[in-house]
């Protein structure tokens, strides 16, 4: 048995009422929320006051708290527990914003690879209201967007968890791209 399956069937027994499971799954899943925290986090300012740790924390706490949610498999887990990230991130950003604004800090673009810049709270309200757009728009591409640049998973893991095929993802994955593009820049201009 390997890790994905030992994980989706902690899962499987959690959905089915086993809440005595919770604590063992927390140190199996650890690892790969911290990386998804990372990868929520890597854009953002130097001096953050939420890290990679209590980001993760705080996810999990909210993940299982949840009474009514089927936990289909591991993608299904770490897709949700990336949503819950980013619901962290921008409640974080919409208080800072509203205590912050017209700072003066400098705009940037964001991109695919932003290296070492970071994301002002107002530019990832401003993300996360073209990604709620996108999704009335297109439920898939929206997913494509979010499990890519915040999960960190390939266009064949997406295709997977969304049970598709690869050229779909990375058809979708192009169009979803140059949409959101043109959404941010017209939210700057």
């Amino acid at each position: 048995m390997n890790k994905e399956t030992d994980i989706t069937q902690m899962l499987v027994q959690i959905t089915d009422g086993n809440t005595e499971i919770v604590n063992s799954l927390f140190p199996v899943v650890y690892n790969e929320l911290r990386q998804i925290a990372r990868n929520h986090l890597r854009n953002e300012r130097k001096g953050h006051t939420i890290n990679a740790t209590s980001l993760v924390h705080e996810a999990y706490f909210k993940l299982i708290d949840q009474k009514y949610v089927n936990w289909q498999n591991r993608a299904h887990f770490f897709g949700i527990a990336s949503q819950a990230m980013r619901r962290i991130l921008i409640n974080y950003a919409n208080s800072r914003a509203a205590q912050k604004r017209g700072s003066g800090v400098a705009d940037i673009t964001l991109a695919e690879n932003l290296g070492e810049s970071f994301i002002r709270p107002e530019e990832l309200i401003d993300l996360d209201e073209a990604l709620q757009s996108l999704e009335k728009i297109n439920q898939r591409q929206s997913k494509i967007i979010e499990y890519w640049f915040f999960v960190g998973l390939t266009h064949k893991e997406i295709a997977e968890v969304l049970g598709t095929s690869i050229q779909t993802i990375r058809r979708d994955w192009r169009i979803a791209r140059a949409w959101l593009s043109r959404e941010l820049k017209n939210k700057n201009v």
